[in-house]
């Protein structure tokens, strides 16, 4: 009797211990539109030896944390429902349509601005403060992306660790194949103009667009590579902000995930737009 008694309390005790130290399960999709990145580690920049010297030196980088990815680039609809909330006049569309495609002629400040607004439209703290740095939950200045709770753009480096596949990666020059034409909208196949989200096959994790149609800002401020090892990296040092992914009008080269470019923040263009991001927050039981 005793024994068995001894028994039981063992077992109660083990399946409160094992409760108390899993670690919950975070869904693959968040709510509609944003993929899981689970953390892991990857070698950022020019991997294969034939891009541009701001690609070198390559490095390790190392994710703490889960993160969500834009599934696609922000569309016009959901860029013009921004500008209808905020009274904000709304970007051009060159011509070419609004509705799914990706929205243009928008600057670094008007991402930010939109991610913002995404944020306190769904109840989340602000990820930016007016003067463009990160704000971690309780809106505090914070250069660690992994506090970081609403929505805001990726960090360069989450950028190019989704576009490679993320832990799922099999190895691609451009993001979800080593043949250009098969993911990517660019000068040879685009017509000219831009296309609309989500026309070619995804990558690895289910990502559309991460090479071509448009040019995607990065959170991160345009500084030469470390050849040291990082976690977690995020750097705010300058006025110059990363933009990612190639576009419609630019040759193959500037598809590949290592490539990459920045400009100024007030800079807009019929190229360059963005995708959001969001820190994976694990909840209790």
């Amino acid at each position: 009797m005793k024994r068995a008694v001894l028994l039981i309390v063992g077992v109660l005790l083990l399946t409160v211990f094992t409760f108390a130290n899993t670690e919950p399960v975070v869904p693959a999709v968040s709510e509609e539109g944003l993929v899981l990145v689970e953390k892991g580690s990857f070698t950022m920049g020019d991997t294969w030896g034939d891009g541009a010297i701001d690609e070198k030196p390559i490095h390790e980088v190392a994710f703490t944390y889960d993160f969500y990815m834009g599934k696609y680039e922000v569309t016009f609809d959901q860029y013009d429902a921004f500008c209808e909330a905020t009274g904000r006049s709304k970007p051009a569309d060159s011509g070419w349509g609004r509705g799914a495609r990706p929205v243009i002629w928008v600057s670094w400040w008007d991402a930010m601005a939109y991610c913002n607004w995404l944020s306190e439209k769904n109840d989340l703290p602000k990820a930016y403060d007016d003067g463009g740095s990160f704000l971690d939950g309780d809106g505090m200045m914070t250069a660690d992306p992994s506090k970081v709770v609403g929505y805001r753009l990726p960090t360069e480096a989450e950028w190019e660790y989704a576009a490679r596949g993320g832990n799922k990666s099999e190895g691609y020059k451009y993001a979800g194949s080593d043949n250009v034409g098969d993911v990517a909208w660019y000068s040879e196949n685009s017509g000219g103009k831009t296309q609309e989200v989500g026309e070619k096959p995804a990558n690895e994790l289910g990502l559309h667009d991460m090479s071509g149609n448009v040019w995607e800002w990065c959170s991160d401020s345009y500084d030469p590579y470390s050849g040291s090892g990082q976690t977690d990296p995020y750097s705010n040092l300058s006025s110059f902000r990363v933009y990612r992914g190639g576009s419609w009008r630019d040759d193959a080269t500037f598809s590949r995930v290592a490539d990459r470019n920045g400009y100024r923040t007030d800079f807009t263009n019929l190229h360059i737009g963005f995708r959001v991001c969001r820190t994976a927050f694990r909840s209790s039981f």
